[in-house]
């Protein structure tokens, strides 16, 4: 791919499973789009939703089409009518396609093969972590991961890899079109100075120990897994509670468990404010990130931030991303209690301290740069530098 040194670029963004509660794709996106606006770039987004919308937003232009909501997602939708979407891509013209679902939108990357328009597919998920969740066999989650991976690399100029983590299925299969873009986290909003005393003794009081989980309650995050780590804390003579930020399929559940049980457990459900949200993981004593499938952690990244450490499960890429700021363990309750206990045992300025050092690691510039290099588009321009192109298109 090369890029174009006379002007800001094209960036047409694709994307599935995106809803207003959704969290760290719907973070990430908003933090490149805005990202490659500052930068002399046109980003545009597209995006499922209820309704035909088309609007300028900090992250540049956002088109929404309509698509259905998926049977038993919690409200996700999906772009499903693919000549809808090829005719607004075609009257879009983009210079670049970035593509964040390699399932049902990879035949973008043959559309934009066939048009000469550089592609990259941003890959948010490990496919055979996923298929093994939803049951299939390790061998049999592999073998179909590996023609999913195989494909996708074949269709997309690009492939971007936010770890190693996830990066590794790509090699497994031999791909040599796979490049590292790690994402971040905003340092400014996220910081330790979010929670204080006052904020604490809405969740727990000083004595409890608080802990923290902010996930979409669905079956790929595992977030019964924080219930168990309670559970097993409290027989242990902790005194602990749980405050759950966060909605989705499995939230009914959750809350039946909690009453059976009589665990500790408060759920918010989705957290729109910022402020409530950074708020609550300043103040916990430890956040625990449970999904065995996570290629970043957004949210545990945050919580970084907010100088709070995490325990992440070891199946994810979490723990290359927490580094000594955090804990891995295994996937069960008893081991994510050990993590916890662990890490109380480290006096609280010190590993609060380690927290945001880590953190301070993962900015955004950085993640916008690479994600950047990967179009070939770094380019710098004053935003006055990108020319008019003609009329926004009727989306009626």
């Amino acid at each position: 791919m090369t890029g174009d040194a006379r002007r800001g670029l094209r960036i047409v963004r694709l994307a599935n499973f995106v809803t207003p509660v959704s969290g760290g794709l719907r973070t990430a996106l908003r933090h490149l789009g805005a990202g490659y606006l500052a930068a002399g770039h046109e980003p545009v987004l597209i995006v499922p939703g209820p309704d035909h919308r088309d609007e300028m937003t900090e992250q540049g232009r956002v088109i929404t089409l309509p698509g259905p909501v998926v049977p038993g997602s919690g409200g996700y939708r999906v772009l499903v009518d693919r000549r809808a979407v090829a005719r607004r891509l075609a009257a879009l013209r983009p210079d670049r396609l970035e593509v964040s679902d390699r399932t049902t939108l990879r035949w973008t990357g043959a559309w934009a093969r066939r048009r000469r328009v550089p592609a990259v597919m941003v890959s948010h998920e490990s496919a055979d972590g996923v298929l093994r969740m939803w049951g299939l066999p390790e061998g049999v989650a592999q073998a179909a991961a590996d023609r999913l991976n195989s494909r996708t690399a074949h269709a997309f100029s690009r492939v971007v890899c936010t770890t190693a983590w996830a990066a590794a299925e790509f090699q497994r299969i031999g791909a040599r079109n796979v490049v590292h873009a790690p994402l971040g986290v905003d340092l400014a909003a996220c910081h330790p100075a979010a929670g204080g005393e006052r904020t604490r003794c809405h969740y727990a009081w000083p004595e409890q120990v608080l802990l923290a989980m902010c996930v979409r309650l669905s079956v790929e995050k595992r977030p019964g897994r924080a219930l168990d780590a309670l559970a097993a804390l409290r027989a242990r003579g902790t005194h602990a509670v749980l405050t759950i930020a966060g909605d989705g399929p499995l939230r009914a559940q959750l809350e039946q468990r909690a009453r059976r049980e009589e665990l500790p457990v408060r759920f918010l459900g989705h957290v729109a404010s910022k402020d409530v949200l950074y708020g609550l993981m300043a103040s916990a004593d430890v956040v625990l990130a449970p999904g065995p499938v996570e290629t970043f952690g957004l949210a545990a990244l945050e919580a970084l931030a907010c100088g709070t450490p995490v325990v992440v499960s070891e199946s994810s890429a979490l723990p290359s991303v927490v580094g000594e700021a955090g804990r891995a363990a295994r996937d069960d309750g008893a081991a994510f209690a050990d993590a916890v206990d662990e890490l109380l045992a480290v006096p609280e300025a010190r590993r609060r301290a380690a927290a945001r050092a880590r953190a301070e690691c993962f900015g955004w510039p950085a993640a916008i740069t690479a994600f950047l290099a990967a179009h070939d588009a770094a380019y710098e321009a004053p935003r006055d530098a990108v020319p008019a192109r003609g009329e926004r298109e009727d989306v009626r």
